[in-house]
């Protein structure tokens, strides 16, 4: 396992997690990275490390470079066990390594491991010399942990950004330059809109801090590194993180006998017919984390559920929890379906909408299997609807 260099003296000494498929519920069909960086300097410094599995892996990549013994500093910039879990086999091969971390990496590295390491509290702004380099701190609380930070070496121009501008990617590429950017890019909004979303305030905060840095490399803590797309990803970023969308809807329905499915298929009908981009995503064969790549983006979101024991049925009470928590704004909601005799999803499917601040649209429901005229009547409404 060979370091491989991203600038004079700075090395990515990660690990490459070609079979990873699920993290936290969030589907990774191209795996992912757990990326470390290795400076070497005065004070030989490790940025980050790896989920404990991939430890020897890092390990190998640091010793292409020196001994791993002669580690000075580690720094943690955020606790999830991804970054810190291999910390306890790392510290028994390096005792004399200090950990620097922020106030609450601290206290999460000691409920997590219960050890009393060598730890050095950064502050925010606080700035440490190496030798020829230096880093400073910058402390970004729910982003997308209260513990979160990032490190900067201005000598360097690289932006060590954690779980920022992060993808899951697995790949012997390590530069965005050496990988299709499309990709890149689609899998590092699948990631802001699965994990960061809900923190688009502290995002846009941690952007006006970043704003005032010169670097032009961004080392994240997944995925590939950013040297050439970077104004681009910084972008994507500030449009993502003001919950900007496009007129564009996402319809997002499960159906049992396909009465609900034929209500979807005409509320595409109405947004084709005014010409609104429109992505179907039926719960049985897309996963909710693709869902909310393809949501993030879009101004309205239309969910349908035939009616199940006097509820919903359970793909969308999932996708609907999940969505919830993710927390998107400024979007439109539209809540339909079909029922038998109860009736009762439509009802819950738009309450839930409601719980999550969306304007909403009139809903839809129809019983038992629709007719081409219901079919007709459901495209006609909606488009009178959408165009006041």
């Amino acid at each position: 396992m060979k370091a491989v260099m991203v600038k004079e003296g700075v090395y990515w000494v990660g690990a490459i997690d070609w079979n990873l498929r699920n993290f936290h519920g969030y589907m990774t069909q191209r795996g992912s990275t757990y990326n470390a960086y290795l400076i070497i300097d005065e004070k030989i410094t490790l940025i980050d490390n790896v989920k404990h599995d991939f430890y020897n892996e890092m390990i190998e990549r640091i010793a292409s470079i020196i001994d791993p013994s002669k580690i000075d500093y580690v720094v943690q910039n955020h606790v999830e066990m991804d970054h810190s879990s291999s910390l306890p086999m790392f510290l028994n091969a390096c005792p004399n390594a200090t950990i620097l971390t922020s106030p609450n990496g601290e206290k999460g590295l000691r409920h997590h491991f219960k050890k009393d390491w060598n730890f050095r509290v950064v502050k925010s702004n606080e700035t440490i010399s190496l030798g020829k380099r230096s880093l400073t701190f910058v402390h970004t609380p729910m982003v997308h942990w209260p513990d979160n930070m990032v490190s900067y070496c201005p000598e360097e121009k690289i932006l060590f950004s954690n779980d920022a501008f992060g993808q899951h990617i697995a790949s012997s590429e390590r530069f965005d330059d050496e990988y299709p950017v499309n990709i890149i890019l689609e899998e590092a909004r699948k990631y802001y809109g699965n994990i960061v979303l809900p923190y688009g305030e502290q995002v846009q905060k941690a952007l006006a801090i970043a704003s005032g840095l010169d670097f032009d490399t961004i080392c994240n803590s997944h995925g590939i590194i950013w040297r050439k797309h970077v104004r681009e990803i910084l972008a994507e970023y500030v449009k993502w993180s003001s919950n900007e969308a496009k007129e564009k809807a996402v319809i997002i329905y499960d159906t049992m006998w396909d009465s609900t499915k034929k209500m979807a298929m005409a509320v595409r009908e109405a947004f084709e017919e005014l010409d609104i981009p429109v992505h179907m995503m039926f719960l049985q064969s897309n996963h909710i984390s693709d869902i909310m790549t393809e949501l993030i983006e879009a101004k309205y979101i239309c969910v349908g559920s035939p009616t199940l024991n006097n509820g919903i049925l359970p793909s969308v009470a999932a996708f609907l929890t999940y969505m919830k928590g993710l927390a998107p704004k400024n979007r439109v909601g539209l809540a339909f379906g079909s029922y038998g005799w109860g009736g009762q999803s439509v009802g819950i499917v738009e309450n839930i909408l409601k719980e999550c601040g969306f304007e909403i649209l009139p809903s839809i429901k129809l019983q038992y299997v629709p007719s081409g005229e219901d079919l007709n009547k459901i495209t006609e409404n909606l488009i009178d609807k959408l165009e006041k």
